[in-house]
């Protein structure tokens, strides 16, 4: 058998994440078809922008239409900051009241919600002379983090009314943006606080990927985009009418055959023997595992893309490595094995894991190399 190399990418792993970015800027354009052009869009790169990589892709998307990044820590925050990205960045989950100071020196946006929060800006405003950037976090419904509605105009007004924090906006989470009626409860519950207050020079964010896609909100002048910018849907609402975008996934996942051998009829393949060959079968082996982010529960329910021909894993999937039934086919050491790529969603994968896709693209960042194209 012949080695050969397809393609000139230098890592040190026979196998990598290929991320698209060309596919980053027709995701962007297809979600601002939804969104009329008076109304900014936040990015969401928290996660290290869905397992994609939030360092490479946070150029592109300020540079196609993108006016805001919205991450989930500091630490997030602060990697962006070291990698030169100026644009506005609004932190979206607690912040401790201990690192205030720090996201302020960082020029970070925190979200706030209570009086330990705002005593924690005057204290980073006392000792940095910088007001605190911040978004007063509302609890509609999610029942995560925010102040209540029964105590939110009464908290937006104190905040309002001190000279050393800087309020810049407003904004809640939809926790089903998929069944319309809780939706519609949270959005009553928005509206009746937004009408209670100044919003002038306010940013008003309610709305999520699955929000922006299929509902309107005048109360609000920013939407926060996420799983979509990435090529992959939501779970949309029944009895909504809207346009679905034309998303296209970034994300791939490739591996080299690093070795290839017959097991003898009656033979069983990795751990537990779950797959066991009839009649002799080639088995190819490629360096991916559950280590990388592919679930264990994945295994013998999966393919792979060999020459443009769909071959099924056969064995448990592994720590490291997984195997491949390649029998008939004309292949060899060190061809790409296409786990995901366009054609082969990982929505397919969440549907057999019973998880969801935003999880999966999560995993795959744990040890896989990112290589990124047009």
């Amino acid at each position: 058998m012949k080695n050969t190399r397809q393609t000139n990418i230098n890592i040190h792993r026979d196998a990598w994440v290929e991320i698209n970015i060309s596919n980053l800027e027709n995701n962007i354009r297809e979600i601002r078809k939804n969104v009329p052009n008076s109304v900014k869009l936040l990015g969401v790169v928290k996660a290290d922008a869905y397992g994609h990589g939030s360092v490479m892709l946070a150029p592109t998307l300020l540079a196609s239409g993108i006016d805001m990044l919205g991450v989930a820590s500091i630490d997030e925050g602060v990697d962006l900051r070291q990698a030169k990205i100026d644009s506005e960045i609004l932190i979206l989950g607690a912040v401790p009241v201990w690192a205030v100071e720090s996201a302020v020196k960082n020029d970070l946006s925190i979200a706030i919600f209570s009086q330990g929060h705002i005593k924690a800006c005057r204290q980073a405003y006392q000792r940095t002379g910088i007001k605190p950037k911040v978004h007063i976090k509302l609890d509609t419904g999610m029942n995560r983090i925010g102040v209540s509605c029964d105590e939110a105009v009464d908290f937006i007004k104190e905040v309002q009314s001190l000279d050393y924090i800087d309020l810049q906006g407003i904004f809640t989470h939809l926790a089903a943006a998929e069944e319309k009626d809780k939706a519609d409860c949270q959005i009553e519950k928005w509206n009746t606080v937004i009408e209670k207050i100044d919003t002038k020079g306010l940013l008003l964010h309610i709305l999520n990927t699955a929000g922006t896609i299929c509902y309107d909100v005048p109360n609000s002048n920013m939407r926060r985009v996420g799983i979509a910018l990435y090529g992959l849907y939501p779970d949309f609402p029944t009895g909504v009418e809207f346009k679905k975008p034309n998303l296209k996934q970034l994300i791939s996942l490739k591996g080299r055959i690093v070795n290839i051998h017959t097991a003898k009829d009656g033979e069983g393949v990795s751990y537990c023997h779950t797959f066991t060959a009839k009649g002799d079968r080639t088995i190819a082996t490629v360096p991916i595992g559950y280590a990388d982010g592919v679930p264990r529960v994945l295994s013998n329910k999966i393919k792979g893309v060999v020459n443009g021909v769909e071959v099924p894993q056969v064995g448990n999937i592994t720590m490291d490595q997984m195997m491949f039934d390649i029998t008939d086919l004309n292949a060899n050491l060190g061809d790409i094995v296409t786990l995901l790529d366009e054609n082969h969603s990982i929505d397919n994968w969440a549907k057999i894991a019973g998880t969801i896709n935003y999880e999966l693209t999560c995993r795959l960042k744990v040890r896989l190399p990112r290589v990124y194209t047009r």
